[in-house]
């Protein structure tokens, strides 16, 4: 199946946005799910197949949004409330002193007035990085499915990732990927964070 990414967001005359251009063909030709996120867990690109996963992976989305704001996205991820912890330890740790940035303080503003929960786990002052993980997801069509999340550096495009699900081999997952690829779209209903 061939997939396609959502449009570019990045100028292709600076070296970074040349970079993040770049690692839009690779993720045109994977066959995992597969997207491209800022340093602010914002989407900038996703595969179709990271679409039929959650069609909140879609470049315009953030993910820390979607995770306490969306009852669809929770829903999909029944190990949400693990993952939004991860993501603000992350978060802490990729912004380090640069908390005056006009869109970390607007985010992190947001969430801590709209979620009661993002102000408990933003409270605890938790800094960590993210590595490999397994993620479970509930989906709709296919059912119960693990996946193996990693988050690749793009050289060149400071603080953006490539993060990619993957099955382990014949697995029981492996087996569902071709079926979430021919379900269609969308997965799970439109995103209805409020603005």
């Amino acid at each position: 199946m061939t997939t396609s990414p959502t449009c570019c967001p990045w100028s292709p005359r600076s070296r970074a946005g040349a970079s993040a251009a770049r690692a839009l063909k690779p993720l045109e030709s994977l066959a995992q799910p597969a997207f491209i996120e800022g340093r602010y867990f914002d989407i900038l690109a996703s595969n179709t197949l990271a679409r039929a996963l959650s069609p909140r992976l879609d470049a315009g989305g953030n993910q820390l949004r979607d995770m306490f704001l969306d009852p669809a996205e929770q829903a999909v991820q029944p190990d949400w409330k693990f993952v939004a912890e991860c993501l603000i330890a992350n978060l802490r740790r990729s912004v380090g002193t640069d908390i005056d940035n006009p869109r970390f303080v607007g985010l992190v503003g947001e969430l801590s007035l709209a979620s009661p929960l993002f102000g408990q786990v933003w409270a605890r002052h938790e800094a960590r990085g993210q590595r490999g993980t397994l993620m479970r997801f509930n989906h709709p069509q296919v059912g119960e499915m693990i996946l193996n999340r990693e988050r690749l550096s793009i050289g060149g495009a400071e603080g953006l990732m490539l993060v990619v699900y993957h099955p382990d081999a014949d697995s029981r997952d492996a087996h569902k990927l071709p079926l979430l690829a021919s379900a269609g779209l969308p997965a799970t209903s439109p995103r209805t964070v409020p603005q």
